[in-house]
């Protein structure tokens, strides 16, 4: 018994000593996640934007419905929004144990900001009014804010240790987030490419 209760013990002090080497490396597989999501998204939209023509990007397929050059310019402006929000989160103190409760919803972010059934009207900050004339600009400042939105998740902050409330989510986290803004890009790249396949879209 003695000799079973010394080997516990050792085993104890091993995952306690082992523990902060295993949390900083879940913390990198997350961001590493993260960032790639990240990429994925801004690929996905560049691709869907590539080679476009003036009259395709300013076509719409309803008087109520957004052209291309609109979806574009809301991804942009919608971007340096959020992000601005997460840096001021950043800027903060860490969350109590009470905020941290239930601010992880990854799955559920990702599952329903991409689903393009449920409509949802946009913040009048974030509407659409054409700020860019030149297409190729709206393109430049999108890199130009994914570029910086990368570098913040970069900067070595715990990010699931940051929560501010959310419209629809309530709290999340941080990592939350900058999901939320990846996804974001998404949903508004997917109705992107609906206007591209509505009836009378140009041709070229």
């Amino acid at each position: 018994m003695k000799r079973l209760t010394a080997s516990l013990a050792c085993l104890s002090l091993i995952l306690v000593a082992a523990s902060p080497a295993l949390a900083a490396k879940m913390k990198r597989k997350e961001k590493k996640n993260l960032i790639e999501h990240l990429d994925r998204t801004r690929q996905m939209f560049l691709e869907s934007v590539e080679g476009l023509s003036e009259e395709q990007w300013n076509f719409r397929a309803g008087e109520d419905r957004w052209s291309i050059a609109e979806c574009a310019e809301h991804i942009v402006v919608s971007e340096e929004f959020i992000r601005k929000s997460i840096a001021e989160a950043l800027a903060g103190e860490p969350a109590g144990p009470e905020q941290l409760e239930g601010a992880v919803k990854d799955d559920t972010v990702l599952q329903l900001v991409v689903d393009r059934s449920q409509k949802f009207q946009a913040p009048k900050p974030i509407q659409p009014t054409a700020r860019w004339k030149d297409t190729g600009d709206i393109v430049k400042a999108f890199e130009g804010h994914r570029g910086r939105t990368v570098a913040l998740v970069k900067r070595g902050k715990d990010l699931r240790r940051f929560v501010a409330p959310h419209p629809a989510f309530e709290q999340l986290d941080a990592y939350g987030w900058f999901l939320f803004l990846s996804a974001h890009t998404e949903r508004h790249t997917l109705q992107i490419l609906e206007v591209k396949e509505a009836e009378g879209f140009p041709k070229g």
